[in-house]
């Protein structure tokens, strides 16, 4: 499988991982509990690779088609 095969798959997967993270903090604040300060940066590692994977993807049609001779079209 190649570099682009992978991406969507991650992309998928992590945006699976960030909601089930969101989802539970939401659960843990609504049963009383107070999470310690650390659980409401967990989000973040997977909302940032789901920008990188996100943007390279939109990217990727304009390269192609710039590598393809028919971006002056």
């Amino acid at each position: 499988m190649t570099w682009n095969a992978w991406i969507r798959p991650l992309h998928r997967w992590t945006s699976i991982v960030f909601v089930a993270v969101v989802v539970a903090i939401f659960v843990a604040l609504g049963t009383g509990n107070q999470p310690v300060e650390w659980v409401y940066f967990l989000p973040l590692f997977p909302l940032a690779l789901l920008a990188l994977t996100g943007l390279y993807m939109f990217v990727l049609p304009y390269v192609g088609r710039r590598r393809g001779g028919r971006g002056s079209e």
